[in-house]
């Protein structure tokens, strides 16, 4: 199991917004010993930091997870990830997920339709451009979705000797769980996915339609991001519950999420929360996170003590693990889970 972190966001108490902090970012992933860094669309663009980290870090992983495809045409999606696979030597991630669709349509003003079908496609597109790119053949894809039948010496990239990055889904139902193990070469579970719900729910859908394509599991990654609340002082540590609580409320509010809750028996959770959200009572959704639940969905401890249950969970059925902390983790206590996980 891979241990990764995410860079552009809080891994170390900055937030990733200029040159100074994302390098120290980046420095502080490879001192501690991850393996990997993410960048996430949520803040700013996810392919610039990617781009940083190759720079000043010749060994980790880089990638999106993740970048919103709907939001992008694929032309511009190969292009970028093109570079990024040349830029970093060969060890970028192309990370993609659908956002929902009142953000496509009405943040980024981009069509929405069939998501499952549409994502299908987008990679099928991707991979054509791509060929087209490696073999200097005609680019000739029209699809339902999207449709590319034009490439010039002009603005066709040079070739060079990394070949396409692989393609990977975030995914919570089952649809685009289906699309991940059929056409892409991984899967991002959600972060708001227990265990139970991951062995009993996701993992056989995986496994099942890798068979049905004619897949093998050992070609397949499945990356994570668990939510562990830890640090170095009782203090430290009741203000990272604090803030895995409310991060849970917040995802266990959204319908597309209920299915995880409706698994352990908590549909009604997710009934309570959503109405609050919809009244903006945003403070009073934390309280309805029991350490019950806290328990299920996160990780709970001491340094060294959350690292041993995050292997205990996860270490036989995931491929890589992001480290997820939406909270300024102290330095300290970073170093000691990281180290315990690499250990």
């Amino acid at each position: 199991m891979r241990i990764d972190a995410n860079i552009g966001g809080q891994i170390d108490g900055s937030d990733g917004g200029d040159f100074a902090s994302l390098v120290r970012q980046v420095s502080t992933a490879a001192q501690c010993g991850f393996h990997g860094v993410w960048s996430t669309e949520v803040g700013r663009d996810p392919f610039l930091p990617p781009l940083i980290a190759a720079e000043h870090d010749t060994d980790l992983t880089v990638g999106t997870a993740v970048a919103v495809a709907f939001a992008r045409s694929p032309m511009t999606t190969a292009s970028s990830a093109h570079d990024l696979q040349s830029f970093s030597r060969g060890r970028f991630v192309l990370g993609l997920g659908t956002q929902v669709k009142a953000h496509i349509e009405r943040r980024y003003s981009m069509p929405w339709s069939q998501p499952a079908a549409r994502m299908t496609e987008y990679i099928a597109a991707l991979h054509a451009i791509w060929d087209s790119w490696e073999t200097g053949e005609r680019l000739d894809f029209q699809g339902d979705f999207y449709s590319h039948t034009l490439m010039t010496p002009m603005f066709t990239p040079s070739r060079h000797e990394w070949g396409r990055p692989p393609v990977m889904l975030a995914a919570v139902g089952p649809r685009m769980t289906e699309v991940a193990a059929s056409w892409a070469d991984g899967l991002f579970v959600h972060g708001f996915t227990t265990e139970r719900y991951l062995r009993d729910v996701t993992l056989p859908l995986i496994e099942k339609t890798l068979a049905d394509n004619g897949r093998e599991r050992r070609g397949f990654v499945v990356a994570y991001p668990g939510m562990v609340a830890t640090g170095s002082t009782e203090e430290q540590l009741a203000t990272a519950v604090a803030a895995v609580r409310h991060q849970l409320a917040f995802y266990g509010a959204t319908p597309a999420y209920r299915p995880v809750l409706d698994e352990h028996g908590w549909g009604d959770l997710h009934d309570e929360l959503h109405r609050l959200s919809v009244a903006h009572r945003w403070q009073d959704m934390d309280a309805l996170i029991d350490d019950e639940v806290l328990g299920a969905f996160a990780v709970v401890g001491e340094p060294e003590e959350a690292a041993a249950e995050v292997r205990r969970r996860f270490s036989d059925v995931i491929d890589r693990f992001t480290l997820y902390t939406p909270y300024p983790l102290d330095a300290e206590a970073r170093a000691r889970t990281v180290a315990a996980l690499v250990a």
